[in-house]
Order: structure tokens, then C-alpha cells, then sequence
């Protein structure tokens, strides 16, 4: 009997086996869906206009000095735009007034986009445009290497030119600029991903104050009464940390887990509505809408308005966030008339950075804010705060020497002038 050919090996042909053929369908599964990306070049963009007011009188300040704007900020970085009355080039014998952007702030290689606009006053629309944006580049945006680079023109204007020109009314010239930082963002796709919401935690806990559920505290103030948890206050303020527990005994303490006791406390030196906003920011971490706040804020004084009374209740139950965020909503409301009682405020109740930004408001408009009743408010109460907005104008004086400034605070305050269109500084 013959046998059977078995081939090669005498086994005959083997048949892949069974576990093989599983593990590459787990291949196929397992291979990565295809990704993708896009690099984004663009321009991100932010405008500054820029007076200057008393041109006749910046002539003759000498060549290569400049007027310079206040910094403003694009790009996250400052930009600033300096004017040259007589020139920039010592060649040109002050026949051209000369305008430039400068970096101010530090930066190394930061690409950008110019343009500045000499507006005509006249109405007529004839305004004297450089532009790098809506036209080509052949080399590409301008580059400035450090802080200080600067791009400009330093024949921006004939002189006798723009003397009898539409472009200067009552001895001003108003000078746009735009400035497009160049930045590049790397936009890119994942297979799979999940949006994750905001935190609503303070949603959650102004729930718990609204519905009042697990309350064991009460405040009786001014005959309402408010029901809070004190692990929450505690955990916010350490005034309540120390109220609830510091004092406790443990004897007090298992007493109070045995009769499930609510506290109560009185208090009688604040209104209901500030202390409602009080547990407002407590509960949610914000304030109060700002219709509440500017209802209390037109005919009183700053101490009276409900933003001035939170910050006083921030610093007794020292709560730092809301007293910082009181300082930001009273600076935006800081006005000539308002700033001596302002600052007064912001000295009682510790809030330096509200009292930085009021002195050097004073200090700017003092000739028009020593005429006002909230400084004599000062003279009466705070004499102190006097002597340091008088030292903050010293302060400003000396920054300014050096720059040139024609006229002093001093100065204008003997000619009976008022400082507080003052935001033109000449520097060298």
C-alpha cells in the first residue's frame, strides 16, 4: 500500500490557525482613526486715536523729541505712537513732522501690520492714510526686534504744509493708529472628544441659600432674618471659622449633634440688603447685578451706596475677593467729584489698590479735584490723605521733569487751570 504524499515536512498543508486570524481583526480595530491639522496665520487687531492738543506750542521742543501717546495694548503687547514736531531726522532741518508706532513692552521679534491715519477735520473725509493692511507685502509684515523698535515715517508731513492745512484745527491734530500683531494658532481635530461645561458650583450653592434646606445658623439684622449653613461661611470667611468653632468646646459641639441646634446671631450694625449681598458673593462668588448696585449709588454718598457698604462688610468678615472685586466695580465709577471721598473709603477698609488708583486720579486733576466738596471732606477727616496725594503729585512731577512737560501741576494750579485733559506727555 502507498502513502499518501504529505509534501514538504510530511505534514500535508497546515491551515492558519484560529487565534491568528483574531488577533489581526483586533489589528484592524485597534488602527487609529485619521487625524488632521491647520496652521492659522492671522492678525489680531485693536486701534488707538490719539490727540494732540497745543501743537503750535510742542514746535521748537528740538529734534529727534517726541510727544508720546499713552501705551495701549494689542496683541498682548504695548504699543505706543510718538510724535515728532520737529522731526525725527537732524538732516531735514525740522521741515517734516515725523510719526511712529513703538513697541513698549518687552517683546523679541513681534511681526506686525501698521497703518496711521492723519484725520481731516474739515468733514470732507480727506484723511491722510499709511496703510500695510488690504494691499500685499512683497517681504511680508514688519518685524520689530526688541522693545523700543519702531516703524514709522520720518517725512510724515511737510510742515508749512500741514500749517494751512484741514488736517490742524484749533492748534490739534488727531492721529489714528491700528496696529495687527501677527500671531499663528494651530487648529487641530481629535477623533473623539468631550465638552466639559463651566463650573456651576456657585449655582449649586445659591440653590442651597435660596431653598434653605440643612440650615443651621440665623441672622437676625434689622428685624429680617437670613438662614445660612455654617460649614459654608466658615469655609469662606475665617471671621465665621472663628465665630462657629474656634470657641467651641467638644462638649458644645456633641450637644449641638444631639439637639441638631440652629444658631442664631444677632446683628445690628449693618442693613438686610448688604448683608443679603454679603451671602450672595458667599453662596454663588460674585456680586450682586450691577442694577442693584448703581440704584443706591446717584444721590448719596460713596459710604451710603451699596457698593461702598459691601466693602466695609468684606473687611469686617474678611472676605479679600469681595473687597477686590467692590474696589473694581467703584474704580470704574471714579470721577473728579467722587474721587477724595473714594479714596477716604478705600483707606478705611484696606482696599490699596482701589486707594492707588484714586491718588493718582487726584493727583492728575488736582487743580479741579481741591474744589470739590469730598475734598474738603479730607481737610475735615483725613488730613493724612492729603499730604499723600500732594506726595503723589510730587511723584508725578519728577517722572515728568525729565520728559520735558512745559508746564507743572503746580504751575497750573497757580493759573487757576484744570489738569484733567492732561494725558499728553512729552519725553525725550
Amino acid at each position: 500500500m502507498e502513502d499518501e504524499d504529505a509534501g514538504p515536512g510530511g505534514g500535508g498543508e497546515a491551515s492558519p490557525p484560529h487565534h491568528a486570524a483574531a488577533s489581526g481583526d483586533r489589528a484592524r480595530d485597534m488602527a487609529a482613526s485619521p487625524t488632521s491639522s491647520r496652521s492659522v496665520t492671522q492678525t489680531v487687531n485693536g486701534s488707538h486715536r490719539f490727540v494732540i492738543q497745543g501743537y503750535s506750542l510742542a514746535k521748537g521742543m528740538g529734534v529727534g523729541k517726541h510727544i508720546a501717546s499713552e501705551t495701549f495694548t494689542v496683541g498682548g503687547y504695548q504699543w505706543a505712537i510718538y510724535f515728532y514736531p520737529d522731526g525725527k531726522n537732524p538732516e531735514d532741518n525740522s521741515a517734516y513732522v515725523s510719526v511712529f508706532i513703538a513697541l513698549a513692552s518687552e517683546g523679541t521679534d513681534v511681526r506686525a501690520l501698521f497703518e496711521l491715519t492723519l484725520l481731516d477735520q474739515s468733514g470732507k473725509g480727506k484723511h491722510k492714510v499709511h496703510s500695510h493692511f488690504d494691499r500685499s507685502l512683497e517681504s511680508g509684515p514688519y518685524t520689530l526686534k526688541y522693545r523700543g523698535s519702531m516703524w514709522g515715517y520720518k517725512r510724515f508731513f511737510r510742515r508749512t504744509a500741514l500749517e494751512t492745512s484741514d488736517f490742524l484745527k484749533d492748534d490739534c491734530l488727531k492721529i489714528n493708529c491700528t496696529v495687527g500683531v501677527v500671531v499663528s494658532t494651530m487648529d487641530y481635530s481629535r477623533p473623539h472628544s468631550i465638552e466639559v461645561p463651566e463650573s456651576d458650583i456657585g449655582y449649586h450653592f445659591g440653590t442651597l441659600l435660596d431653598t434653605q434646606e440643612g440650615v443651621d445658623v440665623i441672622f437676625r439684622v434689622a428685624g429680617e432674618e437670613f438662614h445660612a449653613h455654617k460649614l459654608v461661611l466658615a469655609a469662606r470667611s475665617s471671621f465665621f471659622r472663628s465665630e462657629f468653632f474656634d470657641h467651641e468646646s467638644d462638649e458644645e459641639k456633641n450637644e449641638a449633634d444631639v439637639w441638631n441646634e440652629i444658631k442664631e446671631i444677632v446683628i445690628d450694625d449693618m442693613d438686610p440688603k448688604v448683608f443679603r449681598a454679603v451671602l450672595h458673593f458667599i453662596y454663588r462668588d460674585n456680586l450682586v447685578n450691577d442694577d442693584e448696585l448703581s440704584a443706591s449709588s446717584s444721590d448719596c454718598s460713596i459710604f451710603d451706596t451699596l457698593a461702598g457698604k459691601l466693602m466695609a462688610a468684606a473687611d469686617k468678615y474678611d472676605l479679600p475677593r469681595l473687597r477686590l472685586l467692590c474696589e473694581s466695580y467703584l474704580c470704574k465709577h471714579i470721577s473728579v467729584n467722587s474721587v477724595a471721598t473714594t479714596l477716604a473709603l478705600a483707606d478705611q477698609h484696606h482696599a490699596m489698590e482701589l486707594k492707588s488708583v484714586c491718588l493718582k486720579f487726584a493727583a492728575e486733576n488736582l487743580s479741579a479735584v481741591i474744589r470739590t466738596e469730598g475734598f474738603d471732606y479730607l481737610k475735615d477727616n483725613c488730613p493724612s490723605l492729603q499730604s499723600e496725594i500732594l506726595r503723589t503729585v510730587a511723584g508725578c512731577e519728577e517722572q515728568c521733569s525729565s520728559g520735558g512737560k512745559s508746564q507743572s501741576v503746580w504751575a497750573q494750579l497757580s493759573d487757576g487751570g484744570d489738569t484733567s485733559g492732561r494725558r499728553v506727555r512729552p519725553r525725550v
